[in-house]
């Protein structure tokens, strides 16, 4: 009988264990809806054109933002941090070289750019950050999804030896 007795007890409270989950505050609430906002330049002539002026690397970023899985990863967890955005606000200038499956994200022209862009720097696979300088010189290419922590030395290197 105590074995039973036992045995109920056990399996109730590994059941309540389980089943029970934290109600988030408002404040938590709050901070999952706001959003890390990261300036990314219009087009690449005008990263480059940044990039000569304020004397910073010009971060490319080849994504897939309405089909690639790691891509969204990637954005979530890379760029739509504080950390990512205090870096990139000192020291990088950005252009997003989308290529979505839903044509109707980005204009006809932006898809070209980015397409001639995936030609010139032979991007064939996403997500792929490629650095370059204000000419338009790769400096830096890291292609995949790691672990976000890994990126943090690969673009302190890159910013540290422009």
């Amino acid at each position: 009988m105590k074995k039973v007795i036992l045995g109920f007890i056990i399996c109730f409270f590994s059941f309540t264990y389980i089943v029970a989950q934290e109600q988030p505050t408002e404040e938590q609430e709050v901070n999952l809806e706001e959003s890390v906002h990261i300036n990314w330049e219009p087009s690449y002539t005008d990263a480059l054109k940044k990039s000569k002026k304020e004397n910073k690397p010009v971060l490319i970023y080849f994504t897939g933002s309405d089909w690639c899985g790691p891509c969204i990863v990637l954005d979530k967890k890379l760029f739509h941090t504080e950390k990512f955005k205090a870096i990139a606000d000192k020291d990088l200038v950005l252009y997003e070289a989308d290529s979505p499956r839903n044509i109707d994200l980005i204009s006809p022209e932006m898809l070209e750019a980015n397409n001639e862009l995936k030609r010139k720097f032979k991007i064939r696979s996403f997500p792929t950050l490629v650095f370059v300088n204000h000419k338009g010189k790769m400096i830096g290419y890291k292609k995949g999804l790691i672990l976000t922590d890994y990126y943090y030395p690969f673009i302190q290197s890159v910013i540290e030896n422009y």
